[in-house]
């Protein structure tokens, strides 16, 4: 099951479960994962993008080693709201890993690389180090807006 609907992605878990939140690139996929409270979401594995068969086995590791029950993926809409070419893009990649058997929910995505790189900036991570780690970062904040609005659910 896919969805943007957070009320229908909490009904398809079993009272919580650990989320893997997924922050998809074209060169890279941020990963985090949150504890199965739903309490706070922390950076993962960064999965370097290959073919798909490849990242969604890296991706099957992940869920089947810290026992994941949902999946949150980051979705890029335009400040306006509206769909590109990356956001469709992102929609397949996540029909495309439905056979994993998990519910998935699509949360916007809109500003979070933008309010990581704010932070880590204020917390003066050098260049080289931000580059390193914005996208588990991303995929992290991602996840936490997800599970802020599903705690109240």
């Amino acid at each position: 099951m896919r969805t943007s609907d957070p009320v229908a992605f909490a009904a398809e878990l079993s009272e919580g479960g650990r989320l893997l939140g997924l922050d998809v690139g074209t060169k890279t996929i941020g990963t985090a994962l949150c504890d199965a409270r739903w309490t706070i979401a922390s950076p993962a594995i960064l999965i370097r993008r290959g073919k798909f068969t490849v990242d969604s086995a890296a991706i099957a590791v992940l869920v089947t080693r810290e026992a994941v029950e949902g999946c949150v993926i980051g979705l890029p809409l335009n400040l306006d709201g509206s769909e590109s070419p990356r956001t469709q893009a992102t929609r397949a990649f996540a029909r495309n890993l439905q056979p994993l058997g998990l519910p998935i929910l699509l949360w916007d995505e809109r500003w979070s690389t933008a309010a990581v790189e704010r932070q880590m900036i204020a917390a003066d991570v050098t260049r080289a180090r931000r580059a390193a780690q914005i996208d588990s970062a991303a995929a992290a904040y991602i996840l936490q807006g997800a599970i802020d609005r599903l705690a109240s659910v």
